[in-house]
């Protein structure tokens, strides 16, 4: 972990960043109260910087209370550390740039305030009338608790409906391997749990949704990107990483992979799967868009039976995300294992939620929803795609299907740059770089074509990239 110096540097700075790297490591738990840390010479070795730097630096964190020096046996951590804080494991991006923060903001922002770079549909085009309708057919229904725990695996009869909706995409699980979570992201903080230990190695593409990487940043894990393609994740990489890293696991999504809305090849998935089960690799596979899908694509867990693979799932995009209601799909004895562990962590399920989503599901109106859904996102996606081409802005792939735009940013505009500018007129946009972890999409933007039709956010963003022109230093222009 050497310290590169990016022309003239003082002495001072390299002690400060001395600091901060031993800091993080206390802060991301790689250093625990206790432990001994490099002895000076070595620590110098491993920075690449000179003792005296380093003398500096544990003379400063000394004086903090950082750490501490035991006469003839080193420099050890001190007792009670900071509370683990996410944000200091993350690459060092500026706050509005930084993947939480863009969240915050999408979730913060005024509801008349435009957000392109958030993640879900308009209000406007979810079912509420469907919901309001279902509110009040369970409320009616005497038969139901309105105080009770769920069951522990879930609602039983909304277990065989996602069993017979996954089989309509190739995926065989029994209503037994199928556990209700609140959401999507329960299902994914649950299955770290399961299957991870701090230190371990998680493969994610690159780019990727950009929650993943805070969640196992959370879990304290090392994260690896591989690049993403058109069909899939660059197999090259993928199998080089495997070779290099041993990772545990392999996170994507296989159908209208966020941001970039590609789809998996049945070709690359085969593959996939040899690599994995050569390595003993896991993969979580998240299937959070299925209902935007005009033809089911390929899914990893189709063609791998659920022996490795976990499917998981939730409708916060398609139906409601007030309506906290997710699932996991896995082997039986995993799924046995999971729910002792999500009873450890949340206890009982939402058995109101689960009642209301399977009243949605099965009104006769869900599939008009839907269909009409699909048909409302093509045609937005038209129509924002040639919008944002007259600003100059390219789409990395034509999606099939979906509600993201991975768009290429034209002259070398950083798109970070051009976020700043665009927030300071209350729009949210998503740059590149909060989906990248190797921070090689600085000229790329997601856009959600539902909520960029707006006629007010093409001039907007006009203005954004004007400035960004006028203040920005420029960017090359790197594939994702």
């Amino acid at each position: 972990m050497s310290i590169q110096s990016h022309g003239p540097t003082k002495a001072g700075s390299l002690v400060d960043q001395v600091m901060q790297a031993v800091r993080q490591q206390i802060a991301s738990r790689e250093m625990t109260p206790g432990m001994r840390l490099p002895s000076i010479r070595g620590q110098a070795d491993r920075m690449g910087v000179s003792r005296s730097t380093i003398v500096d630096a544990y003379d400063r964190l000394m004086a903090e209370g950082v750490i501490q020096s035991r006469r003839g046996s080193g420099f050890y951590v001190t007792g009670h550390p900071p509370p683990f804080s996410i944000a200091d494991t993350a690459p060092e991006l500026e706050r509005d740039v930084d993947p939480l923060w863009i969240a915050r903001q999408s979730l913060d922002a005024d509801g008349t305030a435009p957000k392109p770079g958030c993640g879900w549909l308009p209000r406007t085009w979810m079912p509420e009338e469907e919901i309001r309708r279902a509110l009040r057919r369970v409320a009616r229904d005497t038969d139901f608790g309105l105080s009770d725990y769920s069951t522990s695996q879930g609602l039983p009869a909304l277990r065989q409906l996602l069993s017979r909706r996954l089989a309509d995409r190739g995926v065989i699980a029994a209503p037994g391997q199928i556990m209700l979570t609140e959401s999507g992201t329960q299902a994914i903080d649950l299955l770290c749990r399961f299957l991870l230990q701090p230190g371990d190695t998680v493969l994610v593409d690159d780019p990727c949704y950009f929650n993943f990487h805070a969640m196992l940043r959370a879990h304290q894990v090392q994260v690896v990107g591989v690049p993403y393609t058109p069909t899939g994740p660059d197999l090259p990489r993928f199998e080089q990483a495997l070779k290099q890293h041993a990772p545990r696991l392999y996170m994507t999504n296989s159908a209208l992979q966020n941001p970039t809305g590609a789809t998996l090849s049945p070709a690359v998935a085969h593959r996939v799967l040899k690599l994995a089960e050569a390595h003993g690799l896991i993969i979580i596979e998240d299937d959070i868009f299925a209902d935007f899908e005009h033809e089911p694509a390929p899914r990893l867990a189709a063609f791998d039976g659920l022996d490795r693979v976990i499917h998981i799932g939730s409708f916060s995009k398609s139906l409601s995300a007030a309506i906290r209601t997710g699932f996991i799909a896995a082997r039986p004895d995993w799924t046995s294992e999971l729910v002792d562990l999500r009873i450890a962590t949340s206890f009982g399920g939402g058995a109101l939620s689960a009642e209301l989503v399977l009243a949605v599901l099965q009104d006769g109106a869900w599939r008009r929803h839907t269909s009409g859904l699909r048909t409302r996102l093509a045609t937005a996606m038209e129509t924002v795609s040639r919008r944002l081409g007259s600003l100059g802005m390219k789409p990395w792939i034509e999606p099939g299907a979906g509600m993201f735009l991975w768009c290429r940013l034209p002259d070398g505009l950083d798109a970070a740059d051009v976020a700043r500018a665009a927030l300071r007129q209350s729009i949210v946009l998503a740059p590149g770089n909060a989906f990248s972890l190797g921070q090689d999409a600085s000229g790329f933007m997601r856009f959600n074509v539902a909520q960029t039709l707006d006629p007010g956010i093409i001039p907007a963003i006009e203005r954004a990239m004007q400035q960004a022109r006028n203040t920005g230093s420029g960017i090359s222009q790197a594939s994702p």
